[in-house]
């Protein structure tokens, strides 16, 4: 049994009766499944001969009726969305940077039976001096923001990586165990942000051009592997 089918017989346990006949013009939970796995197989990047990386969120986008109708089901369907997709992953050996999400949303523009798939890539990450409290973000000067995550940034820095020793650790199989440094140090201006590549296997790219070492402003993007981290300095911090 495929995994597809597997997936459609779990399902006609939570359909039945007159809440099934509701589905005969909608978009159907077997569809969103398959277009899942077309996602998938769509957006998987090459990282070595037998390993692909694939996206890890995926934002199901439906029309009002749909939505509405889907919802009824509650959150068992989009527990067994994520077991299918992480099923069909395993089979064709795909690598995820994250746990994978699922989330189903209404979009205005869509009509009955239509619907569309978002997916993107997004590491888990792990601060080694815990979560910062939202506090401590606005009187930072200086803060570093990661997949909806923001670190303040203080003398003398931090080194970012896949290994259990960084300081912020992104499970990103593109990122190297000791990827890059971001350096601050202190002037008469106030902080001064540097970024600083430590011999990655996919370098550092900075505002899209890669640097071995570069210094930063308010605002510029830092590409390492699939995560783009993000610098926000107050002046006058």
């Amino acid at each position: 049994m495929s995994g597809l089918q597997r997936f459609e017989s779990k399902l006609e346990q939570l359909i039945s009766g007159a809440f099934a006949r509701t589905f005969r013009s909608a978009v159907q939970p077997v569809e969103i499944s398959a277009a899942l796995n077309r996602e998938v197989d769509n957006s998987a990047q090459i990282l070595s001969r037998d390993r692909r990386l694939v996206p890890n969120t995926f934002h199901v986008e439906l029309s009002p009726s749909d939505h509405e109708r889907l919802s009824q089901l509650g959150p068992q369907l989009t527990r067994e969305l994520t077991e299918m997709v992480q099923d069909y992953a395993s089979e064709q050996s795909y690598v995820f940077t994250g746990p994978v999400e699922i989330s189903l949303e209404s979009a205005e523009d869509l009509t009955t039976g239509r619907f569309r798939v978002r997916s993107r890539s997004e590491a888990s990450v792990h601060n080694a001096g815990g979560e910062a409290t939202e506090s401590a973000v606005r009187r930072a000067p200086v803060a570093i923001e990661v997949n909806g995550q923001d670190l303040p940034l203080s003398p003398p820095g931090i080194v970012i990586g896949r290994g259990n020793d960084a300081d912020l650790r992104i499970d990103d199989p593109g990122v190297s165990r000791r990827h890059c440094e971001l350096r601050v140090t202190e002037t008469g201006a106030g902080p001064r942000v540097s970024v600083h590549d430590l011999g990655s296997t996919n370098g550092v790219l900075v505002n899209g051009k890669r640097v071995e070492k570069a210094t930063l402003v308010d605002g510029a993007t830092i590409r390492i592997g699939n995560t783009t981290l993000t610098l926000h300095q107050r002046r006058g911090g």
